[in-house]
């Protein structure tokens, strides 16, 4: 059976390590500040905004949340963005995707000073990343914190590892692909049009799915002994807990995969409490850097 990895324990030890740098950091005279902004009443965004708002408070973070009607103009949401780049108690700003069919979600997003872009998603950002530059980069939250969770398993250096990552998006996909890249694993994106994904997945050491589609990927599409990463969080019907309720799953058929590698991260519990940790970090790190304090390695 599996190693299953404990993302919760993982990511609580970030949140310490955040929570101590920043009281440092506030007592030098700099508070750590985070905007998030959300657009519309979508339940899904309401969750991870709130969640996401609560644990910066925790962190003893200036927290802002600015929540906006769905039938909001771009040109307010661009002119708000815009106000918090000018807005020195402000160090990361976050907006809640998905936002409604008439934004632009990518304007929106390069709209983002790089600096403050703490999700990652600015082309400055992507573009460190892709080059090698993670120093200076902000790293998308969720590929960051698998990645912490990777080398508690397998150290930072990857040499000699195969690695393949099912799923291309430009939020998990293609940063994680450059991640391990970066630390010399070997590394093949594989997608919908990929020939035989299940013959190729066999061949990964380390096996990441982000795909969104629950259980698809199976317990002997997995090498034995490989290290499996599960990003995908899917809600679906669970009947057997009474009529109307639903369970999140991930990506992976956990009780398949579970006898099959070496390690993996169950759902809920894996990957998800290290999304919003290193929102915490990226933030912190922006701080730090406002301020013009070395900031802190995670």
């Amino acid at each position: 059976m599996a190693e299953i990895i404990d993302g919760k324990a993982v990511a609580a030890e970030v949140v310490e390590k955040v929570t101590a740098e920043a009281a440092e950091l506030i007592a030098a005279g700099t508070t750590p500040g985070l905007a998030v902004v959300i657009v519309g009443e979508d339940p899904a965004s309401q969750v991870y905004v709130a969640s996401k708002s609560k644990k910066a408070k925790e962190c003893g973070f200036h927290s802002v949340q600015h929540t906006l009607p769905a039938d909001t103009p771009p040109q307010d949401l661009v002119a708000l963005v815009e106000a918090l780049n000018n807005d020195p108690s402000i160090h990361g700003i976050l907006v809640q995707l998905p936002l409604p069919d008439h934004v632009d979600a990518g304007r929106i997003i390069q709209t983002i000073a790089p600096e403050k872009d703490v999700d990652g998603f600015h082309f400055i950002n992507v573009g460190k990343l892709g080059t090698g530059e993670l120093a200076t980069a902000f790293v998308p939250c969720t590929p960051a914190g698998s990645m912490l969770l990777l080398e508690r398993l397998r150290g930072k250096d990857l040499s000699g590892l195969s690695a393949v990552v099912v799923g291309r998006s430009n939020i998990v996909g293609k940063p994680m692909a450059n991640l391990l890249l970066a630390a010399n694993a070997t590394v093949t994106i594989a997608h919908s049009r990929t020939k035989d994904l299940p013959a190729l997945a066999r061949t990964a050491d380390i096996l990441v799915a982000a795909v969104g589609r629950p259980g698809m990927v199976k317990g002997d599409w997995v090498k034995p002994g490989a290290t499996v990463i599960d990003v995908g969080i899917n809600r679906i019907p669970a009947p057997e807990r009474g009529e109307g309720k639903t369970r999140l799953v991930g990506d992976v058929a956990f009780e398949e995969a579970e006898k099959v590698a070496g390690a993996i991260t169950p759902v809920p519990g894996g990957v998800g409490p290290m999304t919003i940790a290193m929102l915490m970090a990226n933030t912190l790190v922006s701080a730090c850097r406002a301020a013009g304090h070395k900031p802190p390695v995670f």
